[in-house]
């Protein structure tokens, strides 16, 4: 597995192209695109938007956020790979993107070597969350509970191979219970199946959860991620438990170019969004759409993403999920 991740990884960084000084200073000459492959208003889109106007303002020429949205991800992601590699054509990747590409047989492109990583943006916990009358108040007696009644417990999802599908699977496999999975095609589906009592956990953002949480229409078990997040200070980490060690899952965004963008192009376009990233507007900004500001360096994000790679398609090979 180090060989497969010592590989991919260098992939990323040869994605990135050769570097040209004279590229950087000419670019950028013409509006940039930037491809969100989800639909207007959710949480890709609207950090999209926030690092549009700024790159909008630094960089001097327009910046157009332009949806592509169906298959997970993978269409949005498609354009991407297809587009010609002068820095003029981004898109955003996702967690979700990284599960879809895990589960999706005969894709039009390798998501591990079709794209130059540039920075990664942000992160988020998903919540756990039970209806109001479910016996389990925290992550152990959720645990205590699943292994007293095997395959009884029903956890929703917002979808089959999404993000939080697969968080409720590392649950599973980590912890050493048999939960059934029922996934709904969106999250209002998922949470008014946990209202109406027809499934009994679920797996969701904290901007989808929210509202009931606060409202005591559902109850916070935990958090995914290993520390607590600023909107549910008071909602543990489920790794606190004592039950799921190595517990860890967050939903991430970074921005991407295609394979051969000149690395001078990718190493402008890097300062320009970490220079955002630590602009107190754009920070601000971004908190209040629900994450954790992070940035980095293009080699780190290619990394990160070839570990979620690899860590996901671990996931589906140990849950018996097949490629669709």
């Amino acid at each position: 597995m180090k060989k497969f991740s010592r590989v991919f990884a260098a992939a990323f960084v040869l994605a990135a192209g050769v570097a040209t000084p004279a590229a950087a200073q000419d670019w950028p000459q013409k509006t940039i695109r930037i491809v969100v492959a989800f639909g207007p208003g959710g949480g890709t889109d609207i950090i999209g938007r926030i690092l549009a106007d700024w790159m909008q303002e630094k960089l001097g020429k327009p910046v157009v956020i332009e949806n592509r949205a169906g298959a997970g991800g993978i269409l949005g992601n498609e354009v991407v790979a297809n587009a010609e590699p002068d820095g003029y054509t981004l898109g955003i990747m996702t967690a979700g993107q990284i599960i879809a590409a895990v589960t999706k047989k005969d894709m039009r492109y390798d998501t591990l070597t079709a794209f130059a990583p540039v920075t990664q943006i942000a992160t988020a916990s998903l919540l756990i969350v039970a209806r109001t009358d479910f016996p389990a108040n925290n992550v152990k007696e959720l645990v205590a509970a699943a292994k007293a009644d095997p395959g009884k417990i029903v956890f929703a999802s917002p979808g089959f191979a999404a993000t939080q599908h697969f968080a409720g699977e590392m649950f599973k496999q980590i912890a050493g219970v048999n939960l059934l999975h029922v996934p709904f095609r969106t999250s209002p589906e998922a949470i008014n199946a946990i209202l109406g009592k027809h499934a009994d956990v679920l797996f969701d953002t904290v901007s989808a959860l929210l509202g009931q949480v606060q409202s005591g229409q559902l109850k916070a078990l935990a958090v995914t991620g290993k520390d607590r997040f600023p909107a549910v200070p008071n909602v543990p980490p489920a790794i606190e438990s004592g039950v799921l060690p190595g517990y860890d899952v967050t939903t991430w965004y970074g921005f991407f170019a295609p394979r051969g963008t000149p690395a001078a192009v990718i190493a402008k376009l890097n300062k320009t969004l970490n220079d955002g990233l630590a602009d107190e507007t754009v920070r601000k900004r971004l908190v209040a759409a629900g994450v954790i500001v992070k940035g980095s360096t293009p080699e780190e994000f290619g990394k990160f993403m070839t570990d979620e790679y690899k860590r996901w398609n671990t996931v589906r090979e140990s849950a018996g999920i097949p490629k669709q």
